[in-house]
């Protein structure tokens, strides 16, 4: 067993971390403070390739595999969690469903402008009142009769809605009726963001991750073709399933990201700061606390990478996966609370980036799916028992 990264992975991790740490550093506090969309950085990224990294070539991507993409997120992460969050949510969200359930004139037609980079993407799931329970979907889409199979007419919202305003084209499910045993039939569609009807609503001000835009998104009679449905009718469901599974490797990697900004942050400033005539990181104190930060960092990354090799194996890997966000989100909130406490006064004012980690680490227990589903993931496939 090699746990050795290959040639190809270190040299775009290494390649990924230079670019951040020199490019990128230097304009994240004053795009956090204002809270603004960083669409030049973006654009970068999308010309370097890393908008489309698991994305086949032939499909407007880099090629590269899973484990080539946690690399990437969490590297980014790293320095940025907003962007870290802004290319998960574009990636796994955005392209994935299309990868995944599109056909090949809907996939040259969207998936190749947004894995090459040049549109964002987005994904509308989450609604006021249909969160963890998807099943509870209230967007209506109906069909009416038309030339080339009809049109599709979507009425409705979403909330929490990552890249709301900035992507050019959003995946969006919505309810297309209901199945013998009155539960609901969820569809998924493709819908561009020009389309007459859509409008995306206010933004919303949040803890943590202030350059990510998270806002509404409406439709009011936004008429599509039908051959903007993605895959079969009431496939919605099973395919944003399987895209949550493949999305919580990127949350975990975004997660361990984080976890391991703020134990490099905590490393110098104890091995510096001095109190009582000695460095604070001489003390079992705050000592112990590094090195619990160290060792579940190394845990966490260990099960996100063993969730993408999984699933670059063409194994199922929804249970790793699963596991790997659980504890990784977890992990990076201990992480990022203990890097305050090493810093103590110092931790809690914005002169010092660790609070920022933590603000942005809290999100990584909410998306994709919560600790709570999570746990419940797991343990229902441990047990095998219909477990609420």
């Amino acid at each position: 067993m090699d746990l050795d990264l290959s040639p190809e992975h270190s040299l775009l991790r290494s390649t990924i971390r230079e670019l951040m740490e020199q490019e990128v550093a230097p304009v994240v506090e004053e795009h956090e403070r204002e809270r603004r969309f960083p669409v030049e950085v973006v654009r970068r990224l999308g010309e370097m390739g890393w908008l489309g990294i698991p994305i086949p070539e032939d499909e407007g991507g880099a090629g590269l595999d899973t484990l080539a993409y946690a690399i990437a997120i969490e590297e980014i992460g790293r320095v940025w969690g907003s962007l870290g969050l802004i290319v998960a949510a574009h990636t796994s969200l955005g392209c994935g469903p299309l990868h995944l359930a599109g056909t090949s004139a809907q996939k040259e037609r969207y998936l190749v402008p947004m894995a090459s980079g040049r549109v964002i993407g987005g994904y509308g799931l989450t609604e006021p009142g249909a969160g963890s329970d998807a099943g509870g979907t209230r967007t209506t889409a109906r069909l009416q009769d038309g030339l080339d199979g009809g049109t599709w007419v979507i009425d409705g919202g979403k909330r929490f809605i990552t890249n709301a305003g900035q992507a050019g084209t959003y995946i969006v499910t919505a309810r297309t009726g209901s199945k013998a045993d009155g539960s609901a039939e969820i569809s998924a569609f493709i819908l561009p963001a020009d389309t007459p009807g859509f409008r995306v609503g206010r933004l919303e001000d949040k803890l943590g991750l202030h350059a990510s835009a998270t806002g509404e998104l409406f439709f009011d009679g936004c008429c599509i073709p039908a051959a903007n449905l993605l895959g079969g009718r009431g496939d919605g469901f099973r395919t944003f399933l399987k895209i949550l599974d493949g999305g919580r490797i990127s949350i975990g990697a975004l997660a361990v990201g984080l976890a391991q900004a703020a134990l490099d942050a905590a490393v110098p400033y104890a091995q510096t700061r001095e109190q009582f005539g000695r460095p604070i990181g001489s003390f079992q104190g705050v000592a112990f606390m590094i090195a619990d930060m160290a060792t579940e960092i190394e845990a966490a990354r260990a099960l996100v990478w063993k969730a993408a090799w999984l699933k670059d194996q063409g194994r199922d890997y929804a249970l790793a996966a699963a596991q790997a966000k659980l504890f990784a989100s977890e992990v990076s909130s201990r992480a990022t609370n203990a890097a305050i406490q090493v810093h103590g006064g110092y931790g809690y004012v914005t002169d010092y980036p660790v609070e920022r980690y933590l603000r942005d680490a809290k999100l990584t227990e909410i998306g994709e799916g919560t600790s709570q589903i999570q746990r419940l993931v797991i343990a229902r496939r441990i047990l095998g028992l219909r477990i609420v």
